[in-house]
């Protein structure tokens, strides 16, 4: 495994996206076993996408008009619902001082729809991968898994840390009302354009 792949996996996976930002706001909203579940599950969701590049379905995926842009708009759906329970002060995603039990598997299970919903992240994999491949045939499929394992093991870790770091800033920030109606306003505001790039986004 090259240290070439490292670098560019890392640099993926720190850059800003909505796995991060649903890991962030869970940390600030509920705390650390929250952040920690909320990475977990978006690293759960990136197994379809990186099982459908390996067996090259991605290519099938992006071949299908129709099929993408039913996986993209349900994609945009789910994000906007997402603004709408930042939005909401009693909603689940707020971010308030009184937090609402959640299951650890609820949590999850919100994070790998983010990631399973967005069909970039096959046809993602299906460019990432390649180029770091030994260009040997019959143990392309197990390197690509290999690779998938490493960048999920990463992604993980960096979410966590993300995680983390928001549920410690939590203790400050819920000190006041107007911050933490700021952070909703602003977390809802970001998954909206999350969802009109993706809305904007071509097969």
């Amino acid at each position: 495994m090259s240290l070439q792949f490292l670098i560019t996996a890392f640099v993926v996976v720190i850059a800003p996206g909505t796995g991060v930002i649903y890991t962030l706001a869970m940390g600030l909203g509920h705390g650390k076993r929250a952040a920690i579940w909320a990475a977990l599950g978006c690293t759960v969701g990136i197994v379809p996408h990186l099982s459908a590049a390996t067996l090259g379905l991605a290519a099938v995926l992006h071949a299908s008009a129709l099929l993408f842009q039913t996986l993209k708009f349900a994609g945009v759906a789910y994000l906007l619902y997402l603004a709408w329970k930042m939005i909401r002060e009693s909603g689940a995603l707020a971010v308030t001082g009184d937090v609402t039990p959640q299951t650890g598997m609820h949590i999850a299970r919100r994070g790998a729809l983010i990631n399973i919903l967005n069909p970039k992240l096959s046809v993602f994999f299906l460019a990432l991968l390649p180029p770091f491949l030994s260009g040997t045939p019959d143990t392309a499929t197990l390197e690509m898994a290999q690779l998938g394992a490493v960048f999920m093991a990463m992604t993980f870790g960096v979410f966590v840390l993300y995680g983390l770091f928001a549920s410690h800033a939590r203790t400050f920030l819920l000190e006041s009302k107007q911050v933490m109606r700021w952070l909703n306003r602003s977390f809802a505001a970001i998954f909206v354009a999350l969802a009109a790039r993706l809305a904007a986004e071509r097969a």
